[in-house]
């Protein structure tokens, strides 16, 4: 661990220098007295070593630069804790996320190989029905459809540039979402009729 304290309190330094954060705790002593802990803690929800070693050399270094705002109505163990919490579930999801991108686009590849003959008549047909759905819709089920759906927008970027909250953005969503796959259900029985 000598070498993660090296390069932690190296990145430490470098921020001091360049005037980030500003340090209410003593650096060294925080590392010396908790990384054994917050190691153990990043190793048991990671489940791999060099992972944990990494974590545990960000968790620092972000606690330094959040030192000032640590204030002493909590445990300096408490405090370092959340970090590392949050620090490790977020590289947990980000984790999942790269294996579900993955995965999707491995079937998509499977999918065209299987599909070589693709139905292009099909394709432009989907589409047509897509843009008619799109343009039956109210402009703010479109909008918010299209953030989500085209733009690639999280729900917390959505809610940030709407100024909403993250749960009026979803239930927004699921709204459009219903009246769009009601308008589609209608405009798919029209033309079979």
């Amino acid at each position: 661990m000598t070498t993660t304290y090296q390069t932690a309190k190296n990145q430490v330094m470098n921020s001091k220098r360049a005037g980030e954060g500003t340090a209410n705790l003593n650096f060294d002593l925080l590392y010396r007295q908790f990384a054994p802990k917050v190691y153990m803690k990043c190793l048991s929800l990671l489940k791999d070593e060099v992972l944990a070693k990494d974590a545990m050399q960000e968790i620092f270094i972000r606690a330094f630069l959040k030192s000032s705002q640590f204030r002493q109505e909590a445990k300096v163990s408490t405090w370092l804790y959340s970090i590392t919490y949050n620090y490790c579930m977020d590289l947990l999801k980000k984790q999942q996320s790269k294996r579900s991108k993955v995965g999707e686009d491995y079937q998509e590849a499977v999918d065209v190989v299987e599909d070589n003959d693709v139905d292009h008549y099909l394709i432009d047909r989907k589409i047509a029905e897509l843009n008619t759905v799109l343009e039956e819709l109210p402009s703010s089920d479109r909008k918010i459809l299209l953030m989500k759906f085209q733009e690639e927008m999280s729900i917390k970027e959505m809610a940030q540039r709407k100024n909403k909250s993250e749960g009026a953005i979803k239930m927004k969503l699921n709204r459009a979402k219903a009246k769009a796959r009601q308008l589609r259900i209608k405009h798919a029985a029209r033309l079979s009729a």
